[in-house]
C-alpha cells in the first residue's frame, strides 16, 4: 500500500506500506522492516525497523531497531539506537514533560 497525504490517529498504528507526508499521532507508531516513510513525523512513541527520511519528533522515545535507516532531524526525550541502525541527521534531546501527578506533588 502506498499512501500520499497526512495522516492524523488517536490509535497505535504500524506500517509496513508506503507514506509520503506528514504522520501524527497520539500513540505509538511502528515502522516495520517492508515500511518506508518520506515524511515528518510526530507521535509518543516511534519504533522505527524500515526507512525514514524526515524529521521524527518523539516525545517520548524513539527505537531505532537494528537494520533500521533514518536520515532527518530528531526531537525526543529518550532515543534507543540499536547496532547495525543507520541515523544521520541532528539530534534534540528534550526533557520528558512531567506527568500531571508529578507536577501535583511538585507544587505542595
Amino acid at each position: 500500500m502506498r499512501i500520499k497525504g497526512e495522516i492524523y490517529s488517536s490509535e497505535e498504528l504500524h506500517l509496513d506500506g508506503e507514506v509520503e507526508g506528514r504522520l501524527e499521532l497520539e500513540s505509538r507508531l511502528t515502522i516495520g522492516p517492508g515500511g518506508k516513510a518520506d515524511a515528518d513525523i510526530k507521535a509518543p512513541e516511534v519504533v522505527v525497523a524500515g526507512n525514514v527520511h524526515g524529521n521524527v519528533e518523539a516525545t517520548h522515545r524513539l527505537v531505532l531497531r537494528s537494520g533500521a535507516n533514518l536520515v532527518g532531524d530528531v526531537k525526543t526525550s529518550g532515543i534507543v539506537i540499536e547496532d547495525g541502525a543507520y541515523f544521520k541527521g541532528g539530534i534534540d534531546i528534550t526533557r520528558p514533560e512531567p506527568t500531571r501527578e508529578a507536577a501535583k506533588s511538585a507544587g505542595r
